[in-house]
């Protein structure tokens, strides 16, 4: 069945699901919209208003993890362990880099820096639980298999090397461990390849129009 994702092109939970995509070589179609003003096609059938959305033939599905789950289920190679306790594992770690994109949004568009510096903090705390959770001999998240949690963390990751010279406390927030994963990750052709290719002005610039305290020297 043709596969299209609904997507804006700045968000990062669009950005797990063409990963995923890539990853397995799946053919399918990327739909931009603009969430300022969607279309009415899209409110009729975004539950919640938001991105992605995966048609199926005349089914959509929405939420990112789920999505990724049933490309998981359907093409393959499967991107999940085989083990039913590793799987369950590996998707709590998916829950966990969603959070890592909620703190970095908001580290985003902090408009004080106590609030900003409070945002590194978090950050700098999640990192460092996170970082002994990862294999020790890589390159990624278990090993040497990409994972869907590798899918769900790129994104924060990619987004993190754009913001880290705008501030000198973001280039020492991450522990070796997920220095060493978060390169791994960005020279995969899967991650490189999965946003559009002015992405990074485009995110530089929509980013610091909302006046958050990082942007604030930036010109």
């Amino acid at each position: 069945m043709r596969l299209e994702l609904v997507s804006f092109a700045l968000c990062p939970f669009v950005q797990r699901a063409v990963i995923t995509l890539r990853e397995k070589g799946v053919p399918h179609a990327v739909t931009y919209i603009d969430l300022d003003a969607p279309p009415d096609w899209f409110r009729a059938i975004s539950p919640f208003g938001k991105v992605p959305l995966l048609r199926v033939g005349e089914a959509v599905l929405f939420e990112s993890a789920i999505i990724n789950e049933y490309l998981d289920e359907v093409y393959p190679p499967r991107l999940h362990p085989a083990d039913p306790l590793e799987r369950a594992r590996h998707r709590g770690w998916v829950e966990f880099g969603s959070s890592l994109l909620v703190d970095q949004y908001e580290l985003l568009t902090a408009k004080t820096e106590g609030r900003y510096r409070d945002k590194v903090d978090a950050l700098r705390h999640k990192l460092g639980r996170l970082d002994p959770e990862l294999d020790g001999e890589g390159p990624f998240f278990s090993g040497a298999d990409f994972s869907l949690v590798d899918a769900a963390c790129a994104p924060f990751f990619m987004r993190q090397a754009i913001v880290q010279p705008l501030d000198p406390a973001l280039v020492g927030l991450m522990p070796e461990r997920a220095r060493r994963w978060s390169d791994a990750l960005l020279a995969r052709p899967s991650v490189a390849g999965s946003v559009v290719e002015d992405f990074r002005p485009r995110f530089l610039a929509h980013y610091g129009g909302k006046g958050g305290w990082l942007f604030k020297d930036a010109g």
